[in-house]
C-alpha cells in the first residue's frame, strides 16, 4: 500500500483542513496516510488521531523559523514515505524543499485557495508569487481543486502538463437534513424555533464579503442572521452589525466543528464571496436541501450544462442585488429541497479514489532524474513573502 505523508500548515477548522480530513477518511484501505502539521495542530488533528491517523507536529514557531526545514526533512526520511503531499502555501514551500532533501521522488501539492490577487485570503505580492512558482518546480504535479484554479495556476506560469484537476468532494449523507437536528441546534444556539434564519459559513476575511451581507440584511425588518466562522475581520464585522442597527438580530457563532448542524438550523445559505477557488459551502448547503444565494462558485460554474440546480441563485455583487435577493427569500416560506444531482457530482468517495490512483501512478512512473534545478531563493525574498503572512 502506498505510504503518503500529508504536510499542511495548520489543522485548525478551515476548508482545506476539513477537506484533508474527509479525503483521508475515505482513502482508508486504499492508502496508508500520515500527516505532518507545521504549526497549530488544532481540532482537526484531534479528529485525525481519533480516526487512527498519525499526526506529527513539526513545531514551526513562525514563518521565519527555517529550523523547521531540517526537522521536516528528517521526519520524511525516517518515515520512508512513497509520496509527500503538501497543502496550503507555507506547507507547499517548506514541504517540497524538505521532500527533495529527503530524497522523495513523488511530491504532490494541492492548491486549495488561489484567487485573483490573493491566496488564502492574503495578497499575492511579487515575492509570494516568485517563491510559490520557484518551489513548485521541485514537485511532481500540482492538484487544482477546480478548473478555475487550474487556469489561475497556468496564469502564474505553471505548465499545463504539471496541473491535475481533482475537485473538492463532499459526503452528502453527512449533510442530510433532519428535523430533530434542526430543533436541537436551534435550542443550543438560542435561536427562535420559528424565526427565519439566514446563514453564512466561512473564514472572516475581506474576500468573503460578509460586510456586504450585513449591510444588505440591515434593510430587512425581520429575520435573523447567523454567521459561522472566525478570522481577522471578526471585530470589524461586529462593529458593522452594531452601527447598522442589526446587532440584536445577528449572531456570530465563531468556528464550528459541525457544519451539517449549522446548515440544519438555517433557512437560506448566503455566500456573497466575490472570489472562490471552489465554493464548497455552496455545495454543502445544497446537500442540506437549502436554497442558496451565491456570487462566486466555480463548483457550479464547472458543472455540465443543465446541472446547476434551481435552488442555487446567482446574485451579482453589490448592495442592491443582495438586498433584493434576501428580501425575496424572506417573503417565501422556508423550503427544503432534495439534494440535487450536482451534489453527487462531487462525491468525496470518487475523488478520494482518484487521488489514490494518482499517487499510485506517479509512484510507479520511471524516474527521469531531477525535474528542475533547485530554485535560488534568497533569504530577503523569503522574508518579503513572509510579510504577507503566509
Amino acid at each position: 500500500m502506498t505510504r503518503v505523508l500529508h504536510i499542511i500548515t495548520g489543522l485548525g477548522r478551515g476548508g482545506a483542513e476539513q477537506q484533508l480530513l474527509d479525503l483521508i477518511r475515505h482513502m482508508s484501505g486504499l492508502v496508508d496516510n500520515e500527516v505532518a502539521v507545521l504549526s497549530r495542530p488544532g481540532p482537526v488533528a484531534v479528529a485525525l488521531r481519533e480516526h487512527g491517523v498519525p499526526v506529527h507536529a513539526v513545531g514551526m514557531r513562525g514563518n521565519r523559523d527555517l529550523s523547521a526545514l531540517p526537522r521536516l526533512a528528517r521526519l520524511i526520511r525516517a518515515g520512508g514515505y512513497d509520496v509527500v503531499h503538501t497543502h496550503l502555501y507555507r506547507a507547499c514551500v517548506f514541504g517540497r524543499i524538505a521532500a527533495r532533501i529527503a530524497g522523495v521522488r513523488t511530491i504532490i501539492a494541492t492548491e486549495h485557495s488561489l484567487g485573483h490577487g490573493h491566496i488564502e485570503g492574503r495578497s499575492t505580492t511579487a515575492a509570494v508569487r516568485m517563491l510559490y512558482t520557484a518551489t513548485e518546480r521541485l514537485g511532481t504535479t500540482t492538484v487544482a481543486v477546480s478548473p478555475t484554479v487550474a487556469e489561475r495556476l497556468r496564469g502564474w506560469g505553471v505548465p499545463p502538463d504539471r496541473v491535475t484537476v481533482i475537485p473538492n468532494g463532499i459526503d452528502a449523507e453527512a449533510f442530510a437534513f433532519h428535523a430533530e437536528r434542526r430543533a436541537r441546534v436551534r435550542a443550543r444556539l438560542g435561536l427562535d424555533p420559528n424565526a427565519f434564519v439566514f446563514g453564512a459559513v466561512g473564514r472572516l476575511v475581506p474576500t468573503k464579503r460578509f460586510d456586504l451581507l450585513i449591510q444588505a440584511f440591515a434593510h430587512l425588518d425581520d429575520g435573523l442572521l447567523l454567521i459561522v466562522g472566525d478570522g481577522p475581520q471578526r471585530a470589524a464585522l461586529h462593529r458593522l452589525a452594531d452601527s447598522s442597527g442589526v446587532a440584536a438580530r445577528t449572531m456570530f457563532a465563531g468556528e464550528s466543528g459541525d457544519v451539517p448542524d449549522v446548515l440544519s438550523a438555517i433557512d437560506v445559505l448566503a455566500a456573497p464571496s466575490e472570489q472562490e477557488t471552489f465554493g464548497l459551502s455552496v455545495i454543502e448547503g445544497l446537500a442540506a436541501g437549502l436554497p442558496v444565494l451565491y456570487t462566486a462558485c466555480p463548483a457550479l460554474d464547472d458543472l455540465p450544462p443543465g446541472m446547476v440546480p434551481a435552488q442555487a441563485r446567482h446574485v451579482p455583487t453589490g448592495l442592491v442585488a443582495w438586498r433584493a435577493a434576501l428580501t425575496r427569500c424572506l417573503l417565501q416560506s422556508p423550503t427544503r429541497w432534495p439534494p440535487p444531482e450536482a451534489v453527487q457530482h462531487y462525491d468525496i468517495r470518487v475523488h478520494a479514489k482518484t487521488l489514490a490512483e494518482l499517487y499510485e501512478s506517479h509512484r510507479h512512473r520511471p524516474a527521469k532524474g531531477a525535474r528542475a534545478a533547485w530554485p535560488a531563493v534568497a533569504p530577503r525574498q523569503y522574508e518579503r513573502a513572509e510579510h504577507a503572512g503566509l
